[in-house]
């Protein structure tokens, strides 16, 4: 079996141009030593896409396309509390390509969407900032040993099961404090 000699890009460069000139591909194919099929191969592929570089494929092929890759984009950034098996219903209903919730979250991750927990936060009304403010202003002189006496308490979240019910968003790094990337919860017991 004759051992395969992959062309450079200097050769696929002389072939393209000389059959831009003109010339046949036989021609071409005589001068260069070069088996005619290859280099019908090389010209139907530079009239295709305008490529004559190879296409170097290692590994599986991707099971989705770059549009699809678009689409998983555009619903997670959409409806950011998506779970990556609604992406990926979606996606199959859309497409008719199946995907793993795997690959949902390859395809996300590559482009820079990561599955995170949202920050909450407690709105505020113009009443309230005008209220912080005054407590501030108060405040501000006070003592290190003032400031000692008081103790502050978070709202801490215990919970006995394992997930606890927590939503995930889709966002890029950097991007926590976003508004679309808030959920804002009322206290005692509001929803949100």
């Amino acid at each position: 079996m004759a051992q395969r000699k992959h062309l450079d890009d200097f050769l696929r460069g002389r072939i393209i141009g000389r059959l831009e000139c003109g010339r046949t591909q036989l021609e071409v194919s005589e001068e260069l030593g070069i088996a005619q099929s290859v280099i019908s191969r090389l010209w139907q592929r530079f009239q295709g896409d305008g490529n004559v570089s190879r296409c170097y494929s290692t590994g599986r092929p991707r099971v989705t396309t770059p549009n699809e890759d678009r689409y998983l984009a555009v619903t997670a950034k959409r409806n950011r509390r998506n779970t990556a098996s609604d992406l990926s219903r979606q996606l199959s209903s859309a497409t008719g390509t199946t995907v793993s919730r795997q690959t949902v979250y390859r395809r996300l991750g590559h482009i820079g969407l990561y599955a995170r927990r949202p920050v909450r936060c407690v709105p505020l009304t113009v009443t309230h900032c005008r209220l912080r403010l005054a407590w501030r202003r108060e405040h501000a002189l006070w003592t290190p040993q003032q400031w000692s006496c008081v103790m502050f308490s978070d709202e801490s979240r215990f919970s006995l099961q394992s997930d606890s019910r927590r939503t995930f968003i889709w966002r890029a790094p950097g991007t926590r404090y976003h508004q679309e990337n808030t959920i804002e919860r009322h206290r005692y017991g509001g929803a949100g």
